[in-house]
């Protein structure tokens, strides 16, 4: 498959618009994208998919393939960026019910054959079967931090090395796993002690993530900017990829009225906030809770919402009917996750 991307525009025109446009398209050039699948897109047909896919954004990329035997396939993918993965879902929700026979991804798809193929870069070719990868395992933030090798490494200037680590990442394991347990990536020109082909990473990824299927919440303490002590929780481990639609950060500030001389809560007030929280655990798809801070009479709730989803109204409800003084509910685009960086291990 072909990957193909535009360099980076200013310009950004509206999405939804957009994606609206490229269905409407892709419904009268399918024909002409399933016929010349055999034997390959035209340079003209190649730049017409990229222009409809670009205008929904300029750094989305795709690749188009017909697997031996197997439906086409159209992937539109944000690279890895956390910022542009809610925006390829929206891409893959909107199509339409007639693209039947098919197959449509808003990421990349493990391809573990390519595992085994040659892999040309700029005017250097890489024989995949000698690529190896060294792996360590970081469990206090379920991570897997990657150092990849290939002989042909010595040759072969930085930014090509990373390409190619990545490249394999991306077929070994699927975009989405990549992201949600690969930590740092290096590419090292010496092979690492005990190293491993990449086909086995999913088996290593399988025995990392097991024990972190169902979150937990990691606690912590700290102090306010009054200097009480505060309390901190935050959802681990919490994967963007999970919540693809959900790019708006929500701050729900809630006053309690009942607290211990250290302006923590007590009850009643703790028994309402365990029920608040209840609450905010099952609005269902449309958000997820990620943080809690309490401290100085106050908790703030930091959640990630879809912004399409009506969770916002509900949140407000449930503001309006806090009890123990004036709720707030604040929300700010975030499709990055940015506003969580500074809670995670």
């Amino acid at each position: 498959m072909g990957i193909f991307r535009r360099p980076r525009d200013a310009s950004r025109s509206t999405p939804l618009p957009a994606i609206t446009e490229f269905w409407d398209w892709w419904a009268q050039a399918r024909p002409r994208i399933e016929a010349a699948l055999g034997e390959g897109l035209s340079a003209d047909l190649v730049e017409e998919l990229s222009l409809r896919i670009h205008r929904i954004h300029p750094e989305l990329q795709w690749e188009l393939g017909r697997p031996d035997d197997g439906a086409p396939a159209l992937t539109v993918s944000g690279g890895g960026s956390a910022e542009l993965r809610g925006l390829a879902e929206r891409w893959l929700r909107a199509a339409p019910a007639d693209t039947a026979g098919w197959s449509l991804h808003a990421a990349r798809q493990p391809d573990p054959e390519m595992l085994g193929q040659r892999l040309v870069l700029g005017d250097h070719e890489f024989d995949l079967e000698y690529v190896r990868m060294g792996m360590r395992v970081d469990n206090a933030r379920a991570r897997i931090h990657v150092a990849a090798y290939h002989p042909d490494f010595l040759f072969v200037p930085e930014e090509a090395r990373v390409q190619v680590a990545l490249h394999v990442l991306d077929w070994a394991l699927g975009e989405d796993d990549v992201a949600r347990w690969v930590g740092e990536v290096t590419a090292v020109a010496e092979p690492p002690m005990d190293s491993l082909p990449p086909g086995m990473l999913p088996a290593v990824v399988g025995q990392v993530s097991e024990p972190f299927r169902e979150p937990t919440w990691l606690s912590g303490e700290g102090r306010t900017p009054r200097g009480h002590p505060a309390r901190l929780g935050a959802r681990f481990p919490l994967h963007r990829q999970d919540h693809p639609l959900c790019d708006l950060h929500v701050a729900l500030s809630v006053p309690y009225a009942h607290s211990n001389p250290d302006r923590l809560p007590v009850e009643p007030s703790a028994s309402a906030l365990r029920d608040l929280e209840k609450k905010l655990d099952d609005l269902g798809p449309g958000a997820v809770l990620a943080v809690r801070e309490t401290g100085d009479g106050l908790r703030v709730f930091h959640l990630y919402a879809d912004p399409d989803s009506g969770v916002l109204a509900r949140l407000d409800q449930l503001a309006a009917g806090w009890p123990e003084g004036k709720a707030k509910v604040a929300s700010t685009p975030d499709p990055g996750w940015r506003a969580l960086a500074p809670y995670q291990p």
